[in-house]
């Protein structure tokens, strides 16, 4: 352990649980395990919970590498890259445990029988240990980061989970064209008609920077919306698109009541748009014009045989226990931003409490809410999943969702960046932010950000200044 020019990271207990592949993520560099992160591990490896399942397949790892490796420890465990592992680089450190007691070299202030600061005495022991080697401890924990930097431990966010490094880059979905658009890109363009829509093949200096499944936007006197279908390194394929704020063109009695509520009913209403993601604030009609997609396609055009809701159950404020009942009115509590919508949507005109209540039942067999946790193993045959608050969902679990799509199957993951309850994921880690990255070069693939709230005047006020 004595390689100067390798950098010793001391890994703290959540930075395992987050995410069980992080023992490959650091390269050539060394990864030291203190005694207390293993006895923690141990103690959260029983459940059905993603953090269970994340500390057992920690333990696998730990223990195949362990396995292929029998000349013991004390020197540490080549860290062989798992042949599971999405990445090209070989992790050619070592792995290493605490083998010996160190001597607790914390204030009085700061008790050595707390976990947090055992793995911080034992971050302060190996860096007076190995003063030639840069020792990092590696936390997800804030207040453990606070500690060490009083101690003069250097500490590090696990970064390797993040996506992006700001959010700020990721693409609104569509982009405004220039003035001049028409003038620039109508040489040698091709348009047609086909089944009502029209199409385009044009070329230009613009649609190097175009992806398929964005859309295209002209303001101004002459406006023009359209989806890019296809394109490659000589043409882009554009076809327009639905102008969904004529009352004619209402999706279920919805119409858009700005630009980016457009895009995003055309994106949902697009058959050959599988996968659909929406962020936006507070107010911006996300579930709305979410649920009135869903519907019309699955009551009026029988495209969908069922709508399935689904969200994480991470509450705002204190949890309020266990719920009684069956599993959909369990999630009954944690679909009232669905339910609330849907009264908008399918209150009848006529026939009283009796046609609401007969609305209600047969609109209720064809909307099923489902939990997460049952989710795995399932295969979703013709239905419009509704994947409600995703930016709580880690990578996993969304992957773990979106590849439970059968065939005619259409995922939709609505969110809010700037909402997030679950404990370690940021606006950059989050999964949602994870998928609206991975998918923007799949043609069958669409996003847009919201941007202008529509709920009321109220709620747009104080979603800007609160």
């Amino acid at each position: 352990m004595t390689n100067s020019n390798k950098r010793l990271f001391v890994f703290d207990t959540n930075v395992l649980m987050h995410d069980p592949t992080s023992l490959f993520r650091f390269q050539e560099h060394d990864i030291f395990i203190p005694m207390v992160v293993l006895e923690e591990l141990d103690r959260g490896k029983k459940g059905l919970s993603e953090v269970a399942r994340n500390v057992r397949q920690v333990s696998r790892f730990i223990d195949n590498l362990m396995t292929q490796y029998d000349n013991g420890i004390d020197d540490g465990v080549p860290l062989m890259l798992d042949r599971h592992l999405d990445s090209t680089k070989e992790a050619s450190g070592r792995l290493f445990f605490q083998t010996t007691n160190f001597t607790s070299q914390l204030p009085d202030s700061m008790p050595g029988d707390v976990a947090d600061n055992n793995i911080l005495s034992t971050a302060l022991a190996l860096q007076n240990k190995y003063p030639s080697r840069k020792v990092t401890l590696v936390s997800k924990d804030i207040n453990l980061r606070i500690k060490a930097s009083i101690v003069n431990v250097h500490t590090e966010d696990y970064y390797n989970d993040k996506v992006l490094e700001d959010t700020d880059i990721l693409s609104p979905g569509f982009h405004r064209l220039p003035t001049d658009f028409w003038d620039l890109h109508s040489k040698d363009m091709e348009s047609w008609r086909e089944e009502g829509n029209t199409f385009y093949k044009l070329q230009g200096p613009l649609t190097a920077e175009w992806q398929a499944g964005e859309f295209i936007v002209l303001e101004g006197d002459q406006p023009f919306q359209a989806v890019i279908r296809d394109i490659d390194d000589e043409f882009a394929l554009i076809q327009t698109i639905q102008d969904h704020t004529e009352r004619n063109h209402a999706v279920w009695g919805i119409t858009a009541l700005n630009m980016e509520q457009n895009l995003a009913l055309n994106a949902l209403t697009d058959p050959e748009i599988d996968f659909v993601t929406l962020l936006g604030n507070a107010g911006t009609g996300k579930t709305l014009l979410t649920l009135a997609a869903a519907l019309a396609q699955t009551l009026d055009t029988k495209r969908y045989s069922e709508i399935i809701m689904t969200r994480v159950t991470v509450p705002v404020g204190e949890d309020i226990g266990f719920l009684p009942g069956t599993e959909e009115e369990k999630m009954a509590p944690w679909m009232g931003a669905l339910m609330d919508n849907l009264e908008v949507l399918t209150q009848p005109s006529e026939g009283g409490r009796w046609g609401r209540d007969a609305t209600d039942d047969f609109l209720m067999s064809k909307i099923k809410m489902r939990s997460l946790n049952f989710m795995r193993g399932r295969t979703f045959l013709k239905r419009f999943v509704i994947i409600d608050e995703a930016q709580n969902l880690t990578a996993k679990q969304l992957k773990t969702l979106v590849t439970r799509a059968g065939p005619g199957t259409k995922i939709v993951c609505l969110g809010n960046l700037a909402q997030i309850d679950t404990p370690y994921l940021t606006e950059t880690s989050s999964g949602l932010t994870y998928v609206v990255d991975r998918f923007k070069t799949w043609q069958h693939s669409s996003h847009v950000t919201l941007k202008r709230g529509e709920r009321s005047r109220l709620a747009d006020f104080a979603s800007k200044k609160l």
